[in-house]
This record gives C-alpha cells, sequence and structure tokens, in this order.
C-alpha cells in the first residue's frame, strides 16, 4: 500500500523500559524533543515522519549498544524489576549499580542525576516555524450594531427556573 511507513520496531518489556529509561532519555533526547516540538507545533503527524523516524532510529542504536556492552548487566537489572514489582525499585538498586558502572565504563554514559531529564529546555530546531504554529482560528468580525430598541423577554428569563 502506497505511503506505508517500514520500520523495524522495538520489542520490549515495561520493566525493559523502566530499566534503561534514564539512559534512553539522556542519550535519544536531542530526536525526542525535535519530535516533540513537530507534533505540538504541526498537530498532524503524518508531517512529523521523518522525526520519527530519527526517535527509532536512536532507540535501536541506543538498545543495540547496550546489548552489545552490557547485556549481562542489563538482564539482572530489569529481571529483578521484572519479579519484585516495578514500583519497589529500592528491591534492584544493587543491580541498578552494576548496570550504571557497565554504562559508565564501557559507553562513558553517566547517569543523570534525578530530575535532570523533567526539567524544561528549549530545543534549538531547523526546521520552519509552521505558518500557523498555534492553530490559531481567523479572528471573528466584531457584533455588528443592532438597529432598534431591546425589548425585554416576553416572559422573562430561562435562568430563573434554573436559580432555585
Amino acid at each position: 500500500m502506497e505511503g506505508d511507513v517500514e520500520i523495524k520496531k522495538i520489542k520490549v518489556s515495561s520493566s525493559v523500559l523502566k530499566a534503561a529509561a534514564h539512559h534512553y532519555g539522556s542519550q535519544c533526547d536531542k530526536p525526542n524533543k525535535e519530535f516533540m516540538l513537530c507534533r505540538w507545533e504541526e498537530k498532524d503527524p503524518r508531517k512529523c515522519l521523518e522525526e520519527g523516524r530519527k526517535v527509532n532510529e536512536c532507540a535501536l542504536n541506543f538498545f543495540r549498544q547496550i546489548k552489545g556492552n552490557c547485556a549481562e548487566s542489563f538482564t539482572e537489572y530489569w529481571t529483578c524489576l521484572d519479579y519484585s514489582n516495578l514500583a519497589e525499585l529500592r528491591h534492584c538498586r544493587k543491580q541498578q549499580h552494576a548496570f550504571d558502572s557497565c554504562v559508565l565504563e564501557k559507553l562513558g554514559w553517566e547517569r543523570p542525576d534525578l530530575g535532570d531529564l523533567s526539567k524544561v529546555t528549549k530545543v534549538a530546531t531547523s526546521r520552519p516555524l509552521p505558518e500557523n504554529p498555534y492553530h490559531s482560528r481567523p479572528r471573528p468580525e466584531p457584533n455588528q450594531t443592532i438597529e432598534g430598541k431591546l425589548e425585554p423577554a416576553k416572559h422573562g428569563s430561562r435562568l430563573f427556573f434554573w436559580n432555585w
């Protein structure tokens, strides 16, 4: 079918995403924010396909690097999260430390400090600004002047029945 988008999908569980989240967030920050900015400005997902491809490519490369360099410690970490309830991170601190140490040693990635990824940032983009980035409607014409005398409603206000 014409217009279909062919991409490799990353099939991972929520435990894998939770275990990788901090490092993924710091490594793929720019393409993710660029994509979200495009979606917000354009309000049409078809106009952001290229940015979406870059997000997917970054995620694929990220997981390939993890698999190639720290597969064992990463698997132990996400497996611990999977078995101990995702909300109970404290049970897996030892595995998290081993994974973070491996990533730092082999890939040079430091785990971002708590809250760093949720800070408001300004996105520098090379995409042109859309013609109407706020998707505002044109302003209506001002109310026309009413000719003649306005009389009160014959049977009073309808609001009378609703305000008891």
